[in-house]
């Protein structure tokens, strides 16, 4: 039965991550933390670090990081699986009907007109997992003090350094686990 819960939630994820795979993470959170219960938000950021670092899409290696930790390595594959079968569909359907009819003004209005929901889903990820970051829990807290100053302080740095001096954003990322893992030890 998990085999097929699995299956069927990483399916959904497949079907209606459009933009890639940081457009999937609210549908990967919504199916792993809120409605299955498979993984805590603290597991769901890991996964998703892991994911991010890891070569390859963000999605499938979620998909695969998520199985093998709910159900083992038939729950990698059989998750994998379920994540990479809608797009393979889709895309072999897409690419048909773009190729017989991209001259149409219609066909480009509907490719303008998805890109402000993919922009919204992007901003949704990356919200929730600064919040989550910054108070340790995927909902703002009522008492705005419970906030992790040592976190935002990372957070703010990386990105006054990324929007300064523009470097290669690998670097940032290395920088800041390094000064996360000093000021967790230290502090």
């Amino acid at each position: 039965m998990i085999y097929f819960e699995l299956f069927w939630s990483f399916c959904q994820i497949g079907l209606f991550s459009i933009g890639g795979g940081y457009a999937a993470m609210p549908l990967i959170q919504s199916q792993v933390v809120d409605i299955h219960g498979w993984l805590t938000m603290t597991q769901f950021a890991d996964i998703m670090a892991i994911a991010e670092m890891t070569p390859g899409p963000i999605a499938i290696n979620s998909a695969t990081f998520v199985g093998i930790q709910t159900a083992g390595l038939l729950g990698a594959i059989v998750s994998t699986l379920g994540c990479v079968f809608p797009s393979c569909v889709i895309v072999m359907t897409l690419a048909y009907v773009y190729y017989r009819f991209r001259g149409l003004s219609m066909v480009q209005g509907i490719l303008a007109g998805l890109r402000p929901a993919v922009v919204a889903m992007i901003a949704s990820a990356g919200i929730s997992l600064f919040i989550m970051a910054v108070y340790g829990q995927h909902t703002l807290p009522t008492d705005p003090l419970q906030l992790n100053f040592t976190s935002l302080i990372i957070f703010l740095g990386a990105f006054f350094v990324l929007r300064k001096w523009k470097p290669n954003p690998i670097y940032v990322m290395a920088g800041s686990g390094v000064l996360g893992a000093i000021f967790y030890t230290i502090f």
